[in-house]
């Protein structure tokens, strides 16, 4: 496990954005996630939420502790056998409880990716020729509560969008939602861990989002994926990519007995998650061939206002180009 020293420098309140001349520029607090910010003698509850907060030496040590208790009470390697077993079983179980209710249309995807909008609404065709169709693949598609969005917000836009996930349960609920548009969207059933080919050419992404999905994956299987990815984007193309960041809530909230490697669970239900830094995320993308081009670590202090509860969550967010 990284070092308190180790995990902070690698999960800072900054963002990080990395040139062409591999040449780091650190940049000022950025606007997207707002700029609410919780100062010396703020009343914390007076807001929903606090954006870029700082962790203290005792609230790092305190959630170190914790997942050195996780390390300490691991599952057994015949329960999580099982649950390999019957990863699409869980999934598919998951969705056919919570259908399209469980999570939120992702709607705040274009203020933190403005890459995803595509829409020549403002622009004279006339003069200005509309450029060759935009291909967007989002691995872990889910029900569509990233593509639907895109959708809408595309809605005069030349683009095509591969949808996957590894659910049939999922792409059969994210294929009868009415919003579903087979003349701009194809959605499909998809491991993204298999030898098996994508239905898509080599070379032709312009975008792939992954969307807290490859935390779901085995830790030992992220550098395939990655890998694999990279032979369908076009030269200049972009991953486009969230997932849960090392000590969030939702790690520290386990249970014993829930751990099977190092910041790698199995949830109640059996479907699994992996908490990275951006150390981690950064270098296992530069090993595969992209250019770091963002790196961030989102750090927000949520709290509910009625129980006088603060929730501290940890996202990693990044953006990574295959060379031109």
């Amino acid at each position: 496990m990284n070092s308190s020293q180790d995990s902070q420098s690698s999960c800072s309140n900054l963002s990080v954005v990395v040139e062409s001349n591999d040449v780091p520029k650190i940049l000022e607090k950025r606007p997207q996630f707002g700029t609410r910010y919780l100062k010396e003698g703020d009343d914390v509850y007076s807001y929903n939420a606090w954006d870029n907060v700082e962790w203290d030496e005792n609230q790092q040590k305190a959630a170190e502790e914790i997942i050195c208790q996780h390390l300490a009470s691991k599952m057994s390697l015949a329960d999580y056998e099982k649950i390999e077993e019957n990863a699409d079983q869980y999934w598919n179980e998951f969705y056919s409880i919570h259908s399209d209710k469980f999570y939120k249309d992702r709607h705040w995807l274009f203020t933190e990716f403005p890459e995803l909008s595509f829409d020549t609404s403002n622009i004279d065709v006339k003069s200005t020729p509309i450029l060759e169709e935009n291909v967007i693949l989002e691995v872990g598609c889910g029900v569509g509560n990233t593509i639907f969005p895109i959708l809408q917000h595309n809605q005069n836009a030349n683009i095509r969008i591969y949808g996957c996930d590894f659910s049939a349960t999922a792409i059969e609920i994210f294929k009868n939602n009415e919003a579903y548009d087979p003349n701009k969207c194809t959605a499909f059933v998809y491991d993204i861990t298999s030898e098996e080919e994508l239905p898509v050419a080599e070379n032709s992404v312009h975008v792939i989002l992954m969307i807290y999905v490859l935390s779901s994956v085995h830790p030992e299987k992220m550098k395939f994926v990655i890998q694999k990815l990279h032979r369908y984007l076009k030269p200049g193309g972009l991953i486009l990519f969230r997932d849960y960041g090392r000590y969030d809530l939702s790690q520290l909230r386990f249970k014993k007995g829930r751990c099977i490697t190092d910041n790698f669970y199995a949830r109640g239900e059996g479907t699994l998650v992996y908490f990275f830094d951006t150390e981690e995320i950064s270098q296992m993308f530069s090993s595969c061939g992209y250019d770091v081009k963002q790196i961030i670590c989102d750090k927000r202090l949520q709290v509910n206002r009625r129980k006088q509860l603060k929730m501290y969550r940890v996202w990693i967010q990044g953006k990574f180009m295959k060379p031109i």
